[in-house]
């Protein structure tokens, strides 16, 4: 089973590119996050066009998450509990492919010591009881797990995505039971699956990486690769992310 995970930065701006990725790699289930879209205007014809069926939550011009599966899906819930917004959409769950996974968008934090910084201790504090209970949670954590996980740790030095705090939280969201799937398969690869727009970063290899696929630790032995493609960070209107994807073998599977 391959499980896929991607903010695509507005899919109305990146949805070819998202259908290429489809047709591409077949994905069992896609995780998408950032899909700014308004509530209702999802292009579920299309993904049904593609084989996949998909669940959304929207709410406007800002974040917005959803998942399409190949194998159709059930039990949808949106709104992480105890989450500080839930008008935001940050949160989506659902039985696919015989999983039960979540696509998260956590927020940004803008900066240290402002009220959006509080938020986002919040958010990651309320997925901290829930997203042990589940078999995967994938998206954008905007959370650095490690300095590992920074092109350059002393350029960050005091700004958001690689404090402590930030750090502690997605920590205590792993140790719930959970696996980093990309660090777990590649404990000593260096990659990232963001990039700023400016300045030439890509190019240069200024990145982060702050996509995660978090696994359910009795299920990490089935994973048998982990990988992000660049390809998707090239090209005709990318998204300022790179997808990260995950071949897993269940058991009896």
């Amino acid at each position: 089973m391959k499980i896929a995970t991607w903010n695509v930065n507005s899919l109305r701006v990146r949805l070819p590119r998202v259908l290429e990725l489809l047709d591409l790699h077949k994905p069992d289930v896609l995780l998408m996050q950032e899909t700014k879209l308004d509530p209702g205007k999802f292009p579920k014809l299309d993904f049904e066009a593609a084989g996949y069926e998909a669940a959304d939550h929207s709410a406007g011009r800002w974040a917005g998450v959803a998942i399409a599966s190949r194998h159709g899906i059930a039990n949808v819930s949106t709104g992480l509990p105890g989450e500080p917004d839930p008008a935001e959409a940050r949160w989506i769950e659902a039985d696919a492919a015989g999983l039960r996974l979540a696509s998260v968008y956590v927020p940004n934090g803008r900066a240290i010591g402002t009220d959006t910084f509080a938020a986002k201790l919040a958010f990651l504090d309320a997925m901290g009881p829930h997203a042990g209970t589940l078999d995967v949670v994938g998206g954008d954590m905007n959370v650095c797990p490690a300095d590992a996980d920074v092109y350059d740790p002393a350029a960050f030095a005091g700004e958001t995505h690689v404090t402590p705090e930030e750090r502690a939280r997605l920590a205590a969201i792993i140790d719930s039971g959970m696996v980093d799937a990309y660090r777990h398969f590649a404990p000593d690869v260096q990659q990232f699956t963001w990039w700023d727009y400016r300045q030439g970063h890509f190019h240069r290899g200024f990145g982060l990486r702050i996509d995660l696929l978090l696994v359910r630790a009795a299920l990490a032995p089935g994973i048998t690769s982990v990988g992000i493609d660049r390809n998707f960070r090239k090209g005709p209107k990318p998204s300022d992310h790179a997808p990260l994807l995950m071949d897993l073998t269940l058991s009896g599977g």
